[in-house]
C-alpha cells in the first residue's frame, strides 16, 4: 500500500500515542471553554439580572442546539476531508469565541458568542472519534476512546478550578477600577480562550491516518469535499435546508407537519414556562435535525440504513444521552449549589470540585474504557455492562451528595460520583463505530453526540433550573429549590435504563450482520490487510 507524507498508514504506536496526546489536550480546551460557566453562573446571574433557568439556557440550550445541528454537516465533512485541519480551525474559532465572551455586556452578547463556542465545537469529536478509530485497532476502541474523552473530565475541572481562582483574584487585585471595567467572569473567559488559538496551530501539525486502515477497509478518497460541505450545510440552514427535499412532495409535505408540530409544542411549552428563547431554539434545532435525516435517507440512503435500520445503534444511542441529561444537569449546578448551602468561596469550590471532578472522571472514564474493551471479548454486548455501572454508582451517590451537611465529604463524594458517571463515556461512540462502515463513523458519531447534547445539555441545565424557579417562587429558600429540582431529574435514569435493556438485546446480531448489510446496501466492501505496528 502506498503511502504519502501526509499519512500514517500503521495502526497502534508511538505517533498514534503522541495524536492521541494532543487530541485529549483538545478535548480539554473543549471542555474548559464549555464548562466554566458552571462556576461564574452566580456573577453572571448578578451582574446581567437573570435567574437559574436563563443560566441553563446559556450553558446547555442556546450551546448545545447550534453545536448539534452544525455537529452534522461538519462530521460529513469529517469523513471526506482532512480531519486534523477540520480541528485545528474548529479550536481556534470556539477559543476566540470563548475569549470574546468577556467583552459581552449583555444576555443577548453573550448568547451570540455561546452560539460561536457552540458551533467551532461540533467540529473536533466525530473528527477525533474517526482519526483515532483508524489509528488503533478495533480491539482497543473504547479504550482509546475513553482515554479521549477523559478530556471532558480534566477540562471541566480545570475550568471550574480557574473560574473560582480568578473571581476572587481578579477583585483582589484590583478592588477599585478595574481594567477596562472588565469583571472577574469576563476576565475568566479571556484567559481561558486565548490559548486555545495557540493550540490550533500545533493540531495543524499532525499526519492524517489512513481511512479505514484499522479494519483492512479500502476506503476511497471523496472527489469534491467541499461541495459535500456546501450540500450539507444546504441540508440543515433554513429555509435552504427545504431545497433537496422539493422533488420528493410526501417527504416535503412530512416535513411541514412536524414542522407545525413542534412550533405547537414549543407554543405550549413557553406558555406553561414563560421561557421563550429556551422553547423557540430547541424547537428549531428539533426540526433542523429532523430535516437533516430527511435529506440524508434522500443523499444517502446507505448511511442512514446503516444507522437507523439496527435498533442497536437507535437504542445506545438514547440510552447513554438520557444518562447525561442528570449527569450534564447536576454537573453544572452542584459549584452554584454549593455556594449557596455552604459559607465557602468560589475559589475553595473551584479547587476542590475541579481536582474531583478531573481525577475522578479521568480514572472513570479511562478505567471504564479498559473494563468495556475486555468485556467485549467477553460477550458481543459487554461493553453496554457500563451502563448499568453508571446507573447504579450515580443514584444513591449524588442523593448523599445532594443531602449531607458535610462540605467536606461533598469534596470526597464528588470524585466518586463523576468517576461512576464518567466510567460508560467511551461506550456510545464505540459502538456505533462497530455498527457502521469506515466512512460513516464520523456522521456516526455526530448523531450520537447531536442526541447527547439535545437530551443531556439542551435540557439538562435548563429543566433543572427551571424547576429550581419553580420551587423557590413556591416558597422553598434558593438552596432548597436548587436542591430538589436535582433530586427530582434523577428520575430521567428510568428510562434510560429501559433504553440499555433493548440495545442490549439486540447489539449482538446487529454487529454480526455489519458487513452483509452493507453489502445488501450496494457498499464496496473491499477487504485489505491492515498494518499494526
Amino acid at each position: 500500500m502506498n503511502q504519502s507524507n501526509a499519512t500514517q498508514t500503521k495502526t497502534g504506536g508511538r505517533y498514534a500515542n503522541y495524536v492521541l496526546f494532543v487530541l485529549v489536550l483538545v478535548y480539554i480546551f473543549n471542555f474548559i471553554d464549555r464548562n466554566i460557566l458552571s462556576i461564574l453562573a452566580e456573577d453572571i446571574k448578578a451582574d446581567l439580572g437573570i435567574g437559574d433557568a436563563e443560566m441553563g439556557f446559556l450553558y446547555g440550550t442556546v450551546f448545545a442546539v447550534f453545536y448539534a445541528v452544525f455537529g452534522i454537516p461538519l462530521a460529513r465533512f469529517a469523513d471526506v476531508w482532512t480531519r486534523r485541519s477540520l480541528v485545528s480551525i474548529g479550536l481556534g474559532f470556539w477559543s476566540l469565541m470563548t475569549a470574546a465572551s468577556g467583552l459581552a455586556r449583555s444576555f443577548g452578547t453573550l448568547t451570540v458568542f455561546r452560539i460561536g463556542v457552540g458551533i467551532g465545537e461540533a467540529s473536533a469529536s466525530p473528527a477525533a472519534y474517526s482519526m483515532l478509530s483508524d489509528y488503533y485497532p478495533p480491539r482497543l476502541r473504547a479504550t482509546v476512546i475513553a482515554i479521549y474523552a477523559a478530556g471532558v473530565y480534566i477540562g471541566a475541572g480545570i475550568g471550574i478550578f480557574l473560574g473560582g481562582y480568578i473571581l476572587e483574584a481578579w477583585p483582589a487585585a484590583y478592588p477599585v477600577d478595574p481594567p477596562l471595567g472588565l469583571k472577574g467572569w469576563q476576565v475568566a473567559f479571556m484567559a481561558v480562550g486565548i490559548p486555545g488559538i495557540v493550540m490550533a496551530i500545533w493540531v495543524r501539525t499532525l499526519r492524517e491516518p489512513t481511512r479505514g486502515i484499522s479494519e483492512g477497509l479500502a476506503t476511497a478518497k471523496h472527489p469534491h469535499p467541499f461541495r459535500l460541505l456546501g450540500q450539507e450545510l444546504m441540508a440543515v440552514v433554513p429555509p435552504f435546508n427545504l431545497v433537496g427535499l422539493r422533488g420528493h412532495p410526501r417527504v416535503l409535505r412530512k416535513n411541514l407537519l412536524l414542522a407545525g408540530l413542534f412550533a405547537l409544542s414549543a407554543w405550549g411549552l413557553i406558555v406553561l414556562t414563560g421561557s421563550v428563547a429556551q422553547w423557540v431554539t430547541t424547537a428549531f434545532g428539533v426540526w433542523v435535525t429532523v430535516t437533516w435525516t430527511q435529506s440524508l435517507k434522500i443523499r444517502d440512503p446507505a448511511t442512514h440504513q446503516m444507522m437507523f435500520g439496527s435498533k442497536a445503534f437507535i437504542y445506545t444511542m438514547l440510552a447513554f444521552p438520557t444518562m447525561a441529561f442528570i449527569g450534564y444537569g447536576a454537573g453544572f449546578w452542584i459549584p452554584p449549589l454549593l455556594l449557596r448551602v455552604y459559607d465557602v468561596g468560589t475559589a475553595e469550590v473551584g479547587l476542590y470540585i475541579g481536582i474531583g471532578a478531573a481525577a475522578g472522571g479521568f480514572c472513570g472514564i479511562t478505567m471504564g474504557g479498559m473494563l468495556a474493551d475486555k468485556l467485549k471479548q467477553i460477550i458481543p454486548s459487554g461493553r453496554l455492562v457500563l451502563g448499568y455501572i453508571v446507573i447504579l454508582g450515580k443514584v444513591p451517590l449524588l442523593l448523599w451528595l445532594l443531602y449531607t451537611d458535610s462540605l467536606v465529604t461533598v469534596y470526597i463524594i464528588n470524585f466518586f460520583l463523576t468517576a461512576f458517571s464518567a466510567c460508560g463515556g467511551g461506550v456510545p461512540p464505540s459502538t456505533a463505530s462497530d455498527l457502521v462502515m469506515p466512512r460513516m463513523r464520523a456522521v456516526a458519531g455526530a448523531f450520537y453526540i447531536l442526541l447527547n447534547t439535545f437530551i443531556g445539555l439542551a435540557l439538562g441545565p435548563y429543566v433543572i433550573g427551571q424547576i429550581s424557579d419553580m420551587f423557590y417562587a413556591s416558597g422553598m429558600d434558593y438552596a432548597g429549590a436548587l436542591r430538589a429540582a436535582i433530586a427530582v431529574a434523577i428520575l430521567s435514569l428510568v428510562p434510560a435504563l429501559y433504553f440499555l435493556v433493548m440495545a442490549q438485546r439486540h447489539l449482538p446480531s446487529d454487529e454480526a450482520r455489519r458487513l452483509d448489510r452493507a453489502r445488501e446496501l450496494g457498499e464496496p466492501v473491499e477487504e485489505v490487510a491492515s498494518e499494526t505496528a
